[in-house]
């Protein structure tokens, strides 16, 4: 490859320039400011972008024309596009940083535009009733108490995902009722103050599971057993629960009742709610006031048109 990007297009085979092998590409990743599990998401969304300039050829147009193939896409949502097109950007801003692109092809290119509103519906009260009911029927396995620990920090506590499988014993104080949460893009763990029912459900898994010095949740299947759970292994032990009561609702649905539910129950006071939620910024949480006040709303709306009938 010339040293000059020209506005012909080049070809950019593996064989000829070997940046765009896939496995090779990956490794630019590797060494940015970033935490393993974006990395890992870049590396594997990489190759689609690599299959497209690979076909295409590359010149300095090619990230818009990446961006207009992917607006194409009917069968991709915003949230994906966006996915691919960073992870591409990402990667075109460290060939050039590194002096292998002599220019930035990605600058003034916009991302999608995206709804902020929120499209898929957390749990309600009615839901939560059926899953509270089920759960105290169930027998006080070593399994269940599982379960009980991992929803009772879905439901009391709001905690993502990610943060219930970061959890070690050691992070939980049940004495203090408190423990120590490694949040989303964060470095260092923060402190969390537990609700009495989650100090409950916990000691009694660690003590039905005598789990003293490792993960707080390991899996349990052959492949991985006694290995820190996973995201993944998280949702299919919770979607299971919700499927076997008819609930169709995401896992990051609890996050969506318990962040909802502060603020109806703290009338709007966002700063209070954040102090449990963990947003960094008060602009999600507005967004969750304003489908509240809404929803509050449609009475007085369905009234104002009670008179046109058809």
């Amino acid at each position: 490859m010339s040293n000059r990007l020209v506005a012909s297009k080049i070809n950019l085979s593996p064989d000829s320039y070997p940046h765009l092998d896939h496995e090779k590409a990956k490794k630019f990743f590797y060494f940015l400011d970033i935490s393993s599990a974006t990395k890992k998401d870049y590396q594997a969304r990489i190759s689609h972008f690599l299959d497209f300039i690979t076909e295409k050829g590359m010149d300095r147009n090619s990230f818009l024309e990446y961006k207009n193939y992917l607006k194409s896409r009917t069968d991709y949502t915003v949230s994906t596009k966006n996915k691919y097109l960073v992870t591409a950007k990402v990667f075109l801003k460290e060939l050039n940083r590194r002096g292998i692109l002599p220019a930035d092809i990605t600058q003034n290119i916009k991302s999608f535009s995206q709804s902020k509103k929120h499209k898929k519906e957390g749990l309600n009260d009615e839901e939560i009733e059926t899953l509270t009911l089920a759960l105290k029927d169930l027998p006080n396995t070593a399994e269940n108490t599982r379960i009980k620990a991992i929803i009772s920090l879905l439901v009391f506590q709001g905690l993502r995902q990610v943060e219930i499988t970061r959890l070690d014993v050691k992070d939980i104080d049940l004495i203090r009722k408190t423990a120590l949460i490694k949040g989303k893009g964060q470095d260092d763990k923060e402190i969390i103050y537990l609700h009495p029912e989650t100090v409950k459900h916990i000691k009694y898994y660690l003590k039905k599971n005598n789990l003293k010095d490792s993960p707080l949740f390991i899996c349990k299947s052959n492949n991985n057993k006694n290995k820190r759970i996973t995201t993944r292994g998280l949702r299919m032990i919770i979607k299971k629960v919700l499927d076997d009561l008819e609930i169709d609702k995401c896992v990051h649905g609890f996050r969506h009742y318990f962040t909802t539910t502060l603020i109806k129950n703290y009338k709007g006071d966002l700063l209070r709610v954040a102090q449990y939620t963990r947003h960094r910024s008060l602009e999600m949480l507005q967004i969750y006031n304003d489908n509240i006040k809404m929803e509050a709303d449609l009475p007085n709306y369905y009234r104002t048109f009670s008179g046109v009938k058809f």
